[in-house]
Formats: C-alpha cells, structure tokens, sequence
C-alpha cells in the first residue's frame, strides 16, 4: 500500500516478481591439459576456434598430442574450450633472453621454448613525446623477428616506476611476447641504451610430459596441471592426450593420472574421456591382461565421472605429408559430445548414427558386432564403421558395467544429473541468509520447479506429466526446526532420467495367406 495515499482515487505500485530466473549452464565447454609449443603456462585460457588456439598457443606441433586432439575437436563441432599448457624442464632456464652488450637491463620472452629464439627488440628513444614532463625518461620497444617483421610495438614508455607508462607494467599488461626481467629490474635507475637487444637462442622446449607434470602431488598454490582449471570459471568435459607423440602404455597414467583426474572431475561435476593405452590393439586387450579396465594392480579405475572409447582413430598429419597416423581418440569425440549436447541436449547419448566422427580416415581397430557384444557390457564404448559411416557406438560410464547395476550406467544419465547440480548450485546463492522460513521455501519451490519444468517441456525426463517426470520439494517436511536452528535448508530434487535405447528388438511374422471364398 503506497505510504503517502493523500487523494480519493486508484494508486499503481509496481511489486517485484518472487520468480529469479534459473539459467541452464553451459554443457559442452571441455578443457585440455597437455605441451604445447607455446602460450602461457598453467593458465586457463578460453579459446573458441583452432585459429585462436594457434595464435596464443602455436598451433599443430609435432611434440604436442594436445594441439592435435584440440584441432579434432573443432573439426567434429566443438565450440569452446579451456587449455592449460603444462612444462616438464627448468621454465627459467628454458626461457629465451633478450640483452644488449654493457647492459645490465633484460628482456626475456613471456613464457619458455623456442619459439622465442629468433624474436628480437629494438629500443629507440629519437621520437618520444617530448610533451612528456619526464620525456628524457621515455623510449619504444618493438618486437620483430628474425625477417624484421614488426610484432608488438609499445610507445612511450618509462624507467620511472612512478610513470603511468612504467615499461614493466606495460609489457606484463599488454605484450604476448615478453617482458622485463625481474631480476635485473634495480637496473631500471637508467634508461636503457637504444639498440638491438638480441636473443640468446636459450629458449628450450622442455621434455616428454610426466605423471606429476599433469597432476602434482599437491593441488596447493601455485596451482599447476590440471589443478589450474580451479581458475575457470566452467568445465564439462576433460581430456588429457597422451604425454608423448607415441601414446602411452605406462600404468600408471591410468591408475594414478586418470584415477585422480576423474575423482577432480567429480569434484567440478565434469567429465573425463580417458584415452585407450596405445597397446590395444585387439579386441581382447580392453578386458584382457595388462592395462585392461580390471587388470590388477594397474587396471584402469572404473568410475562414474570417466569415460572411455576404443580403438584410436587414424587420421593424416598435416605436419607429416598427410601420411595416416594413430591419435587418441578424446579430442574428436568431446567435439562430437559439444555438438550433441548443442543441438539435442545433455539427455541425448552422444552416439548413434548421428554421431558421425569427422576428419578420420580410419580406426585402428576395426570390430565385428559380436566383439562390440563383448566389449559394451563392460563399459567400453566402441567406435565403428558401419554403412552410415564412423560414428561413436557406446554411451556408458566406466562404471556401466552390466555386473555393477550402477545408477550411472549411462553417461547421458551422468551427464543430466551433473548439469541439473551445476545449474541449481549456480542460481540459488540468492538464497543465502535469507530468513529461513515458509516464504522463502515457497519462492525456492517456485524458481527451481520453473526450471525443471522447462527441461520436462524439453523432453529431458521419462513421464508423460510433470508429476511422473520430476519433483521438488522445500517445505517443513524436508527443513526440520532443528535444521533452521542450525542455519539449513533443505530441498529435495528429483527426475526421472532418459535412458539410451541399446538393444532395438524388431519381431517380424509372416502373414498367412487369405483363402479366397
């Protein structure tokens, strides 16, 4: 009721609607962990296109199995992605430099490699601002390589620390190539002569990847490997390629890498496509001895954020003549995953004769029905050639198989589940230390059934009503007094998932024939 109602007559009070809309998070966002040729280390970096990625981190390089597995990704629809480039060497030391003879003051390339080797600065003061009250204190620096191409070029600025322009701050906020060397930054007293400051070929691109380069033995500060993802924002899938260009046949990527990328993954409600070990080459390996998926002690782990696919694929190496070569399969089929997701929603098994694999020539294996029968009971989702082409034939978590009776058998199950948590953890920080009562239960009930409404509309749910396909419930039943007094609330969200159609069974009978009258 407005407050200062002073005249006879009908008084218009806009209310605030109880409805805070629920934004459905992004599902098909994957990151890579892996060597690349260049690009900063350990940082999260968003990229929506195989052309940035070659801008920031190199592109295709022959030593990095990750830059090949991002390149699949986009060729099979994938739309983002999160890369982190991780190091195995001494980063300071592999590092190039960029020095002037009798000059204390450094340069040194932004992030290690060789890529730096042939990039040199140039240091000229002729055309400063001379409008510049500390105009004596002013100079440029252009990078250029080793054919004088110009690079980055930042005028204008200063030695001083206390200028707006401060040349260490400018490089750290604005060059993708180099900066100060924090070491010799008391040198800064001065400005640096103008000249060419040269590189000293020191750049090194560091060794094959190891166990704790991928995964560190603590996830504490620094955060490096895969717990560097903690610094984006969102993640649904997470491929890490083999460490080096042969694949891998080392237990313990499977039994210690994967095994804690996964249990990570569960942690930031993802998942994990684990990659085959470069020694399966049968059908009998995945449940055989050796790396099998339950072969002691260096069996793969079974668990319900990871999934695996068999055999590799085949594909030309645009780095090699085009020559066929063996790649792990993870980056094709997170491109295919985003691109189900995108299209038909996270409930929708990204497999089927839509799930066409794009950009490969052929599998290394090829399988019969019958080994595909042996092989899908035991969670090994296979990848076929069938007369509509290469496509992606199994959708279970490695925790789907038959013996286990898993709720997540299904990976579209997994998948719903984990985007449904994500979503409703995300829109309901509204209702911290809101007074926990009946009003608030009831706009909780109101803006999480909305939302598990629309999915329903969608066709994300088994039922033919809301009533038979999800609930939500926030009331005194599930929030006891003893929960109010401790600061809880309770809400309870239920659905009935969608589950793959495996095994189509068509009966089909021969009429009789009528006898005619």
């Amino acid at each position: 009721m407005p407050l200062n109602a002073t005249y006879p007559g009908v008084y218009i009070e806009e209310a605030e609607s109880p409805v805070k809309t629920i934004v459905g998070v992004s599902t098909s966002v994957t990151a890579f962990v892996g060597r690349a040729l260049q690009g900063p280390l350990n940082n999260p970096t968003s990229i929506t296109s195989f052309g940035e990625f070659d801008g920031i981190f190199g592109g295709l390089w022959k030593k990095s199995t990750m830059s090949y597995a991002i390149r699949q990704y986009f060729l099979n629809g994938g739309s983002e992605a999160v890369v982190v480039r991780v190091f195995n060497g001494d980063e300071n030391a592999s590092t190039t430099r960029y020095t002037k003879v009798g000059t204390a003051l450094q340069f040194m390339a932004l992030n290690p490699g060789k890529w730096a080797n042939d990039l040199n600065l140039i240091i000229d003061s002729t055309t400063v601002n001379t409008e510049d009250a500390d105009s004596a204190s002013l100079f440029h620096i252009k990078v250029v390589d080793s054919k004088g191409n110009e690079k980055e070029n930042f005028l204008n600025v200063s030695h001083k620390t206390d200028h707006e322009r401060y040349v260490a701050t400018v490089l750290e906020q604005e060059s993708d190539l180099v900066k100060v060397d924090e070491s010799t930054l008391d040198t800064l007293s001065a400005k640096p002569p103008d000249g060419e400051y040269n590189a000293d070929k020191n750049g090194d691109d560091g060794n094959d990847l190891e166990d704790a380069d991928l995964v560190p033995l603590t996830d504490g500060p620094p955060k490096k490997g895969i717990y560097a993802l903690d610094r984006a924002d969102i993640f649904n899938l997470l491929c890490i390629p083999p460490p080096n260009p042969q694949g891998t046949t080392k237990p313990s990527l499977y039994s210690d890498v994967y095994g804690i990328a996964a249990e990570y993954c569960k942690k930031k409600r993802a998942i994990l496509l684990v990659d085959p070990p470069s020694n399966w080459n049968s059908r009998d390996d995945p449940v055989g001895g050796g790396i099998g998926m339950d072969a002691a002690p260096s069996g793969i782990s079974r668990h319900e954020n990871a999934v695996i696919y068999f055999p590799r694929i085949r594909a030309a190496d645009p780095l090699n003549e085009n020559r066929l070569k063996s790649f792990a399969p993870s980056g094709a089929i997170a491109g295919i995953i985003a691109r189900t997701y995108a299209q038909r929603g996270v409930w929708k098994a990204p497999a089927g004769t839509e799930a066409m694999i794009v950009g490969i020539v052929d599998l290394e294996v090829k399988l019969t029905d019958e080994e595909n029968g042996k092989l899908n009971p035991k969670a090994v989702n296979c990848l076929r050639i069938l007369p509509a082409g290469k496509v992606v034939w199994g959708a279970r978590t490695m925790k789907g198989e038959d013996t286990r009776g898993s709720q997540w058998k299904y990976l579209p199950v997994r998948r719903t589940a984990l985007y449904i948590e994500e979503t409703l953890y995300r829109n309901t920080q509204w209702a911290v230390f809101e007074p926990n009562d009946e009003p608030l239960w009831a706009q909780i009930r109101l803006n999480i059934g909305a939302f598990m409404q629309d999915l329903f509309k969608k066709g994300a749910f088994q039922g033919g009503t809301p009533k038979e396909a999800y609930l939500v419930k926030c009331d005194r039943d599930t929030t006891t007094q003893y929960d109010i007094d401790r600061g809880i609330v309770n809400i309870i969200v239920g659905f009935a998932p969608l589950k793959p159609a495996e095994f189509i069974f068509i009966k089909i009978q021969q009429l009789a024939g009528q006898v005619e009258g």
